[in-house]
């Protein structure tokens, strides 16, 4: 069976084509700074790259232009899009109603549409995408996985906010927790490399656009640094991450922003974005290594964050066997992995720059030949788990 999964993120499309059950790669792919004028796709087939830059004003285009390549006379790999028996696609939030990955019908795509609220900035994207795959691949099969379902064992102690009960009863108001097919896909990933006696307790830190941290005991997720929305806990490339609520309400009172405006402010036009004017983490980093002040004051803000939040999941983890660096940003960025992990000698936790500076699509160990705690770059592999999970549903 080939699936072709979807991982629509707030300005960038990943996609694979994966033969199941063998998990075999046929083609991947990625549309990234949709909504620019200098957007750019990426497709990888049979070990040759091929590349443009071009004008991708959204989702909807960019997902057309990755069907015209799936379908190219000379790189193509699928001569009708019936080759095509499933299509996966990510979907970030899945609320109280969604608990694991399910086919799509209409009432799904109506409940995904009903939390657009709670990730204004992803769930439009998500169900855009579901909305075009099924208008190109008419026969095939459309699964939706949630990023919301792994977190689903955080205990009540954790997941609870300190509202009336009510709202959590009557409204379901609580942390779910986000990118979980990529903090479970990782996570496995370090517990089969170093064997589940030595990674018991693992931090899990993705870092792209949106940024987000797990504690992870025994492979199950304990806590989590986003809540009920995508927004809070790390700096991201647009979201502002923990902010005091006081601030909001300072918006709308004094300010006079409206509450439109303010979800707005937070969601797109701050973090790192608000910060430098630039949401790219690579314009952010070549910004401050030509003196930008605002650009370097940013990252060290961003990787102080991620710092408080190491020290808070090793309390409640009661220590950590190893630290997981992934996505765009954790992948590839050797200078946020290294300002992250800089005076935590405290914990463990001990930084080899000539093993950090070294790029590779494989798992790699970058911690001092003396740190207690092992650092891992795993690059994650979502695609992977989504079309897993799609092939275990349809079979």
């Amino acid at each position: 069976m080939q699936v072709l999964v979807i991982n629509s993120g707030s300005s960038s499309i990943k996609f694979q084509v994966i033969q199941m059950p063998s998990s075999n790669v046929v083609c991947s792919g990625l549309v990234e700074r949709i909504g620019l004028d200098n957007a750019r796709i990426v497709y990888k087939v049979a070990e040759k790259k091929h590349e443009k830059t071009t004008g991708i004003p959204n989702h909807k285009v960019g997902l057309e232009l990755i069907a015209n390549y799936l379908l190219d006379s000379e790189i193509g790999v699928i001569s009708s899009t019936s080759d095509i028996k499933a299509v996966g696609h990510r979907v970030v939030h899945g609320g109280s109603k969604f608990s694991k990955t399910v086919e799509v019908n209409d009432q799904v795509k109506q409940e995904i549409k009903e939390l657009f609220d709670l990730a204004p900035l992803h769930n439009p994207a998500n169900l855009e995408g579901i909305l075009v795959a099924e208008e190109i691949f008419k026969t095939a099969k459309q699964v939706a996985v949630f990023d919301t379902a792994f977190h689903q064992t955080i205990p009540v102690e954790a997941y609870k906010y300190a509202i009336p009960n009510e709202f959590l009863k009557d409204h379901k108001i609580r942390l779910y927790g986000f990118h979980g097919t990529s903090h479970k896909y990782v996570t496995e990933q370090a517990r089969a490399y170093l064997g589940a006696e030595n990674s018991k307790r693992i931090i899990s830190i993705h870092l792209g656009n949106g940024c987000s941290m797990t504690a992870v005991k025994e492979g199950k997720s304990i806590d989590h640094s986003l809540g009920f929305a995508p927004m809070n806990g790390l700096i991201m490339g647009t979201r502002c991450g923990d902010i005091d609520p006081s601030v909001v309400f300072y918006l709308i009172k004094s300010l006079g922003y409206s509450l439109e405006e303010a979800n707005d402010l937070l969601n797109k036009k701050s973090g790192m974005y608000g910060l430098t004017g630039y949401s790219d983490n690579r314009d952010i980093q070549a910004a401050a290594n030509s003196g930008d002040k605002s650009s370097q004051e940013a990252l060290l803000m961003n990787a102080y964050r991620i710092k408080k939040f190491i020290g808070a999941y090793v309390s409640a983890l009661n220590g950590v066997d190893a630290i997981i660096f992934t996505a765009g940003i954790g992948e590839n960025s050797s200078e946020t992995r290294s300002t992250a992990c800089e005076s935590m000698d405290f914990f463990g936790i001990k930084l080899d720059e000539t093993k950090n500076a070294i790029r590779s699509d494989e798992i790699r160990e970058i911690q001092a030949a003396d740190s207690r705690v092992k650092i891992l770059v795993i690059p994650t592999n979502e695609e992977a788990e989504i079309a897993k999970q799609a092939f275990e549903l349809l079979s």
